[in-house]
């Protein structure tokens, strides 16, 4: 697939280490523009380019930047992205360590990704913001292995989720089913499952488990 990948820390930049070896045409853009992408590109094969181009021709994007810079991305970002294109939202909102107060998800109640997508305007699918950046590389074991970890995906867009979590299954992990984007605050920072090392019984559990209540420590 053509993959477009916006944000080249942790998660992007492993995410098109592991998306290149298995054979995905892979683009990357992060804010300080293709230069700064040398190094990721000559060891990877994937193509730097702007913000604006990450999307062009993609089937999946991935967006993975810093909550409080969703609404900064370009206008028309996805105007030339492959038809039936799927977004998935790795972010989480750190209101006291980086984000600042945000009020759609402090006094509207929107769960992370909600607040994202209406910022995109594009349906997008929550899947690896629990994930240690570290284990897309380290992690990843053939299908049926007893130590293969599971990772949790929601959203609406019931297409959209298919081909993530078949993305996510390739890439060595199991996944999860975790219901709408409405739902998506039972794998938000501080919830059982996230950062859980654990298979489709134990992500299953944790989801479970959770508390809509967001803690003070989480709260902008």
């Amino acid at each position: 697939m053509k993959i477009g990948i916006i944000g080249a820390g942790n998660i992007g930049g492993n995410l098109t280490r592991r998306l290149t070896a298995l054979g995905h045409d892979v683009s990357v853009a992060n804010s300080r523009g293709p230069e700064t992408l040398t190094a990721l590109a000559e060891e990877t094969g994937a193509t730097p380019v702007t913000v604006p181009e990450a999307a062009r021709g993609a089937e999946i994007v991935v967006v993975t930047i810093p909550f409080k810079n969703v609404p900064d991305l370009p206008a028309g970002l996805f105007d030339e992205a492959a038809e039936d294109f799927t977004v998935i939202d790795t972010g989480n909102y750190y209101p006291q360590v980086r984000d600042g107060r945000i009020a759609g998800v402090e006094d509207e109640g929107l769960t992370e990704s909600r607040w994202t997508e209406r910022q995109l305007g594009h349906p997008v699918i929550k899947a690896f913001n629990g994930t240690y950046a570290q284990d897309i590389l380290d992690r990843h074991r053939p299908a049926g292995a007893p130590d293969r970890i599971a990772l949790p995906v929601a959203g609406d867009d019931a297409a959209g989720k298919k081909a993530v979590r078949a993305l996510i299954e390739e890439l060595g992990f199991d996944t999860v089913d975790a219901g709408g984007l409405d739902d998506s605050w039972r794998q938000q920072p501080d919830t059982p499952v996230y950062g859980l090392r654990e298979g489709v019984a134990g992500v299953t559990k944790a989801l479970a488990e959770a508390s809509p209540v967001r803690k003070e420590a989480f709260r902008g």
